[in-house]
């Protein structure tokens, strides 16, 4: 073969290898969620409770049940949503979802005490809406994950009656940056 035979296969080869690599790349990025440690982060906060500390009881079903005000910082501008979910990663049977919201304006910052906004899911008590914090007494002090994804997309596309988890899910697929807040529950 000779030099210019052999520089043209070696051309076709890095040519179909750089393809493979970007269909694999494209594959990936469609499928899978998105690396949360690469996403830009959103500040999460709340009136009722710091990070790490304890929920008042008010916003648990010892109390009214109503979910505590949130407030969130500037996204990135390519924002167009965002999806809300609130869960236990310490309840007994594993992950419990007490709340799933989505589809909320790009727009908003905060919501009050008891504001439902966006379109609700189904968390874990079978309910739409958010089910306030509930651990089984005395099973010590659970943790309650308030994540927050700005989204690329305006609706997530989802039937009617998404769980909170399948709302996580289809989020991590389009989101552009992510924010939590962690409160504590436990019931004597």
């Amino acid at each position: 073969m000779s030099w210019h035979g052999l520089g043209f296969v070696l051309v076709l080869t890095v040519l179909a290898g750089c393809s493979a690599k970007e269909d694999a790349s494209n594959s990936a990025n469609a499928d899978s969620p998105v690396d949360n440690a690469a996403l830009a982060k959103l500040a999460v906060s709340s009136a009722a409770f710091q990070d790490g500390q304890p929920i008042p009881a008010q916003y648990t079903c010892d109390g009214a049940g109503q979910s505590p005000a949130l407030a969130w910082g500037e996204p990135p501008a390519e924002t167009k949503s965002f999806a809300l979910i609130v869960d236990d990663p310490d309840a007994p049977g594993g992950v419990f979802r007490h709340w799933g919201a989505y589809d909320l304006a790009a727009s908003t910052r905060s919501l009050a005490a008891g504001q439902s906004v966006g379109i609700q899911a189904i968390n874990g008590f079978g309910k739409a809406g958010y089910g306030g914090p509930c651990p089984p007494p005395g099973r010590g002090t659970h943790h309650y994950h308030f994540k927050l994804y700005a989204l690329s997309v305006a609706r997530l596309e989802l039937p009617p009656n998404a769980t909170g988890e399948a709302v996580e899910s289809e989020a991590q697929k389009h989101a552009v940056a992510s924010g939590e807040l962690v409160g504590t529950y436990e019931r004597g």
